[in-house]
């Protein structure tokens, strides 16, 4: 994401981040909450720190540093994102050692890690220490879309910067790329960044997903006892985790939509317990059918 994107994604935070390195008071410990352009944000700093063309504080974009950070492969800049929904304490113990250290090509190093609040309580434990008292020039980014699920020990010990979903401008550069208004805006709702939304916009196999996701929520509504046969039919659809994932965001999004209506309210809070039974192993399909169970 060039700079000018970043600017109109997140204004308010790309000045503020401007002037702290304008003013050389960047932290060495930085706590971003929520995806839109949190990741581009911590790739422009980095950017910043590295570029070797840089028109006062703003880097070129053009110079080999720039480049290898925005494709991932300066090696002074490293990423953590979960394998499997995990960050593993291995993973993380690994970093630790990585931190006494200089950099390969600068004294300095950054270190992003996606999804933060994916690190098991060990791992983040493992942290604090270094922290706290850093023994080298490093600068850490966590960035997650659920603030709540991180340790309030590392919460604590980092600067907040909160970067909240630009739903309309979103929804607008989604209906460039094609999509249709209502499309537009449900992706927007249900997208956790704009990435996310991008890659979501061309796929068929998610807008397979949103339509029969909606003929339940409608189903539902009426209380058609059909309801069981389109369970089973995204049941056969969502044959992995992540496609689940997918038809239960989309189902809250569409109850979102019309929270005003009492019914709709019923439904998404009989979803959410759905959600959790999926989340503790029950099968997807038994999982669907408990919201069947509760509303017909």
């Amino acid at each position: 994401m060039k700079q000018e994107q970043l600017k109109a994604l997140q204004p308010e935070q790309f000045d503020r981040f401007v002037h702290i390195l304008e003013q050389g008071q960047l932290n060495h410990a930085f706590f971003f909450s929520g995806y839109f352009g949190s990741y581009e944000m911590a790739q422009f700093i980095a950017k910043s720190l590295f570029c070797t063309d840089k028109v006062g504080v703003l880097p070129c974009e053009k110079c080999r540093n720039c480049k290898l950070i925005e494709q991932e492969e300066f090696p002074d800049v490293t990423i953590i994102r979960p394998i499997n929904q995990f960050i593993k304490t291995e993973r993380i113990r690994e970093l630790v050692g990585q931190f006494a250290q200089s950099g390969i090509e600068n004294p300095r190093q950054v270190f992003i890690i996606e999804q933060a609040d994916k690190m098991h309580v060990n791992a983040a434990n493992s942290l604090l220490k270094v922290i706290e008292e850093p023994q080298s020039e490093i600068y850490i980014f966590f960035l997650t879309s659920d603030e709540e699920m991180m340790l309030p020990t590392i919460r604590s010990r980092t600067q907040i910067f909160q970067f909240k979903k630009q739903e309309a401008l979103i929804s607008l550069q989604l209906e460039k790329l094609g999509l249709v208004k209502k499309q537009a805006k449900l992706l927007a709702q249900y997208s956790q960044s704009q990435s996310e939304a991008e890659k979501l916009a061309s796929q068929a196999s998610f807008w397979t997903l949103v339509e029969e996701s909606e003929r339940l929520l409608s189903w539902l509504l009426t209380k058609k006892k059909e309801s069981y046969l389109q369970v089973a039919k995204l049941a056969s659809l969502a044959d992995d985790k992540e496609k689940q994932d997918q038809v239960l965001r989309i189902l809250e999004v569409l109850c979102g939509q019309e929270i005003l209506q009492a019914r709709v309210r019923e439904i998404l809070e009989n979803l959410l317990e759905s959600r959790k039974m999926w989340q503790a192993n029950v099968s997807f399909q038994n999982s669907l059918e408990y919201l069947i169970l509760k509303e017909i």
